[in-house]
């Protein structure tokens, strides 16, 4: 059975535009065009959309989901799988954010006493949960679901001290990043303080430390551009400089 635009449009909750937009760069092309000049849509385009529309609720950009939709392994069943998964991690960790807000709301009208671990543990849930809408799909690309998810569960198993004392050690290294980017030497002493504290600052979060996911890491702040823009909003150049500053270090490491 074929779909005109306007019908699939209806049907899928995709808005006419939105679809001529995926034909514009290639992501969603049309099975045909009719003598009319009309935009057609048959079972393979429903499926191809199916799966945009499912990478879409996980916040995967479009360039991203271009490449692996028309990637020439393109395994359907697996991708659907991973779908599932993810959905599941995703609704998992809302459910754990409104159970913290559920408790904080009951706390405010004087139903019940939340213990301070309580409200730490919806901190660091809303944190994992920001993470994953912004960087989900690079890291779990780069690094794979199962380290991710064992940073996410060592992230929700942490101390209320550590939480505090890793909160306030990300800012100390914005601290030190303005006094390291100042002497325009990545390879200075302080810029050797400001690699160690990052390194100490992602064992907080990370199950274990190597100096190659270190490095690894360090290249994504400058290649992704939403790194890029976290740590220059703070000191312009900033996340270049961490970069170097870190490749450094590690390159001394033995």
């Amino acid at each position: 059975m074929e779909y005109t635009i306007n019908k699939l449009a209806q049907m899928s909750g995709v808005t006419a535009r939105t679809l001529r937009y995926y034909d514009q760069i290639g992501l969603l092309k049309p099975a045909r065009i009719n003598s009319s000049g009309y935009r057609l849509y048959g079972q393979k385009e429903i499926d191809l959309l199916q799966h945009i529309l499912f990478y879409r609720e996980l916040d995967v950009s479009l360039e991203d989901i271009a490449a692996m939709l028309y990637d020439p392994d393109f395994n359907e069943a697996a991708t659907l799988q991973s779908h599932y998964n993810k959905l599941k991690q995703k609704r998992v960790r809302l459910e754990q954010i409104m159970a913290t807000v559920e408790k904080t709301i009951a706390s405010k009208k004087g139903e019940m006493i939340m213990q301070d671990s309580e409200k730490f543990d919806g901190l660091k849930e809303k944190m994992i949960e920001e993470n994953e809408q912004k960087y989900g799909s690079e890291i779990r690309a780069k690094y794979g679901d199962e380290k991710i998810d064992a940073s996410n569960a060592k992230m929700m198993g942490m101390s209320q001290e550590d939480f505090e004392a890793m909160n306030q050690l990300g800012e100390e290294i914005f601290t030190l990043l303005e006094k390291a980017h100042a002497t325009g030497d990545p390879s200075s002493d302080a810029a050797k303080k400001l690699a160690a504290k990052h390194k100490e600052w992602l064992t907080y979060s990370w199950p274990s430390y190597s100096k190659e996911a270190h490095a690894g890491l360090a290249h994504m702040y400058v290649a992704d551009e939403r790194f890029t823009a976290y740590y220059d909003a703070r000191v312009q150049g900033g996340a270049e400089f961490l970069r170097d500053a870190i490749l450094i270090y590690t390159e001394k490491m033995k």
